[in-house]
């Protein structure tokens, strides 16, 4: 199948022609006022979102370290740019952003699982997109490979990143005292 795309439009998508799409079933995202829409996820990846949403939730519910969410949930960054990352973290700190219908502004944590589909977008679009709205830190979970890309923006332009792998964990100063196994994420 082809790459997911933005559809061609002459102006700018926003957040009110967001609200008029019709509910199909299927991922609506916002990404610089362009459209991009993604069909179902396959199994791999529901097997990665479920893993790191076991895996998080409670540690961030007992240490009351902010709130997790898993998609389809949306994040309004901007009027041209609404996203539904497949997780997100919001700290403490952070929860004034929090709507009943969505998050207005940046999380501090975004998990986007890639498939073949949405690996561009992932990469690009949505990596520029985060980097410029203020999250603090951006996973890009690999089933394909079994890594995660762990990319801190802040620390230099385009953020510092770093690629893990089998044998090896996550950690992150917004998750003190956690240690994910990244081959834990990929267990069927």
């Amino acid at each position: 199948m082809p790459p997911v795309t933005p559809a061609t439009r002459p102006v700018k998508l926003s957040w009110e022609d967001f609200l008029t799409l019709p509910p199909d079933d299927k991922r609506h995202e916002l990404i610089d006022g362009d459209h991009y829409v993604t069909p179902s996820p396959s199994r791999r990846h529901q097997t990665a979102v479920g893993n790191l949403y076991r895996i998080l939730a409670t540690p961030v519910r007992e240490r009351r370290l902010g709130r997790l969410y898993v998609a389809p949930f949306d994040v309004v960054l901007s009027r041209h740019d609404v996203v539904e990352p497949d997780l997100l973290f919001l700290s403490t700190e952070r929860l004034g952003r929090l709507t009943e219908a969505n998050v207005q502004g940046a999380p501090d944590l975004v998990i986007e699982v890639v498939s073949p589909r949405t690996a561009a977008v992932d990469r690009g679009a949505k990596r520029r997109a985060y980097e410029k709205f203020g999250v603090g830190e951006y996973w890009l979970v690999e089933p394909e490979d079994g890594t995660v890309l762990v990319v801190r923006f802040g620390e230099t332009p385009g953020g510092a990143e770093w690629r893990l792998g089998a044998g090896q964990a996550i950690t992150s100063p917004l998750l003190p005292g956690l240690s994910i196994p990244v081959g834990e994420i990929f267990t069927d």
